[in-house]
């Protein structure tokens, strides 16, 4: 069996932290070599990982400058073949690991593996399920989204990308797939792996404005990379209108429906295609503007709460 390590950092999330380990450590995949980093939590996390240290490779509590540090330190002690890392607040679904390990050993030329994800409110209470699909590295360099929660990848890979950036601290994991992708064939399968948890202190939320900034540092990035400039060139347009539209989507998630339509109309004049895909965008500004921002919320939670997960 391959050995497949996984990393979570965390950071003052006790309310989260146990379902997540517990997630990981009662997969049916036996060989899981589990490390978690923390960053010095106050909150009551450290006692949580205590409880568990007999099943952890290894832990620490220590300040750091953040997720990427959290993760980069975790993958420095990693062994397996296989990696992955679980944020503090998401959960995997049972048989996970052993679902992506098969399909590893099915397709040796793979260097990144991902499924879909369930959508997880501060309760527990599944509202949505994404379902992506596969991904080239030209969708990546126009901000196609993947789901952390459900990502895997070859530690090889991994090492050869020079892992995390620790300059970035919000699409991070989106700057190391693009690296990865540059390597190797990403493969997506149509399975439900992990669940991520969306709640008020989460990034998406209360640093929504930071995710746009570094959608288009990754554009000028990709411009001075000799790898990616020449297919960015030719997708200038729907690439630049695609971090418009990233920028839109979480300043509205972050309370600021102006901005996000001034966003959401940039991307409409420099590539229409990329902006009507997310019409939602443009309504859910309208009705924060108009005044009617509470009926949209209320529609939003008559929905997550008829939502049910397919079978």
């Amino acid at each position: 069996m391959t050995l497949v390590s996984i990393i979570t950092p965390s950071f003052n999330q006790a309310s989260y932290l146990e379902q997540t380990i517990q997630s990981v450590l009662n997969q049916d995949y036996t060989d899981i070599e589990y490390i978690v980093i923390d960053g010095g939590s106050s909150d009551g996390s450290v006692d949580i990982i205590k409880k568990y240290a007999p099943h952890l490779a290894y832990w620490v509590s220590e300040k750091d400058s953040g997720q990427a540090e959290a993760i980069n330190k975790g993958m420095a002690r990693a062994t397996g073949g296989v990696v992955a890392w679980l944020n503090s607040d998401d959960y995997y679904l049972p048989g996970a690991v052993a679902s992506a390990l098969k399909i590893f050993d099915e397709n040796p030329d793979v260097v990144l593996l991902y499924a879909d994800m369930l959508a997880v409110d501060e309760h527990g209470k599944t509202f949505n399920t994404f379902r992506f699909k596969q991904l080239s590295l030209q969708d990546l360099l126009a901000f196609q989204i993947i789901g952390q929660p459900a990502v895997f990848v070859r530690r090889t890979a991994f090492e050869k990308a020079g892992g995390l950036d620790l300059s970035y601290h919000f699409l991070l994991d989106h700057h190391l797939w693009i690296r990865l992708a540059a390597q190797g064939r990403i493969l997506h399968m149509p399975q439900t792996w992990a669940a991520a948890r969306y709640h008020p202190e989460a990034k998406n939320r209360a640093q929504a404005a930071s995710f746009g900034r570094e959608a288009f540092r990754i554009l000028d990035w990709a411009k001075t990379q000799p790898e990616f400039a020449p297919l960015l060139s030719r997708i200038s347009h729907r690439a630049t209108a695609s971090a418009h539209r990233v920028n839109a989507r979480y300043l509205l998630d972050g309370g600021q429906p102006a901005a996000s339509l001034a966003a959401w109309t940039r991307a409409l004049f420099i590539h229409p295609p990329t902006a009507l895909a997310r019409l939602n965008l443009l309504s859910s500004a309208l009705l924060n503007l108009s005044g009617l921002g509470k009926l949209r919320e209320r529609i939003l939670k008559n929905r997550k709460s008829r939502y049910r997960p397919a079978k």
